[in-house]
């Protein structure tokens, strides 16, 4: 189990951090781990109705990191989280790789979200679900931790491109490991699950 977590983890960072395309030498899998930040944000993801995590001035909370981190209000969380001061200094995700995987441990082993699971619980099976969410068809599995980290931007909508994305490079790593492809385990995807926090504001809210 622990090598899987370990697949798993490494499998969202690979697919959120790759540069690979169809074609790219290795195939689109071999490429993760190669860019640190969102290259043409479509905006700066500021959002002032935060009372507890207002913009800083000038600042912009583009996708940063190894788990990429949105949203003032997700910055300010996850700096609280690690102690460091993200909310006025975001770009310190794309500038030392240590924090920027120490962010990303620590949104996966925490919940970010009220009466939501973290990433690390759903996936080990520490997580027992609730009869609503067995009607909202969520279980544990690795199509719970897309859930989580993704809400209504991958799940709920059948088997889009970008979910099984993930889900191929979880399996990449699972092989790049020596544990196989065929030990994914149970509820792989999230392709109906109703989403734990329907958001409309971004696509990693």
């Amino acid at each position: 189990m622990g090598m899987k977590e370990v697949a798993a983890f490494f499998g969202h960072v690979g697919a959120k951090t790759s540069c690979g395309f169809g074609l790219s030498t290795g195939g689109p899998l071999a490429w993760g781990l190669c860019y640190n930040h969102e290259m043409s944000p479509s905006q700066s993801y500021c959002d002032n109705s935060n009372e507890l995590y207002r913009c800083a001035e000038g600042v912009e909370y583009y996708g940063r990191g190894a788990l990429p981190v949105y949203w003032n209000y997700n910055y300010g969380i996850v700096g609280k989280g690690i102690k460091q001061d993200l909310l006025n200094h975001p770009e310190l995700l794309e500038q030392n790789a240590t924090l920027a995987f120490e962010a990303a441990i620590w949104r996966w082993m925490t919940p970010m979200k009220r009466r939501q699971p973290s990433a690390h619980d759903v996936f080990v099976g520490n997580w027992k679900p609730t009869n609503k969410d067995t009607l909202s068809k969520r279980y544990p599995g690795f199509g719970a931790t897309m859930n989580i980290l993704y809400g209504d931007s991958i799940c709920g909508k059948g088997y889009i491109d970008n979910m099984n994305a993930i889900i191929s490079h979880y399996q990449h790593y699972l092989d790049l490991m020596g544990v196989g492809a065929q030990h994914s385990g149970d509820n792989l995807d999230c392709a109906d699950q109703v989403p734990f926090n329907p958001s409309s504001k971004n696509p990693d809210s």
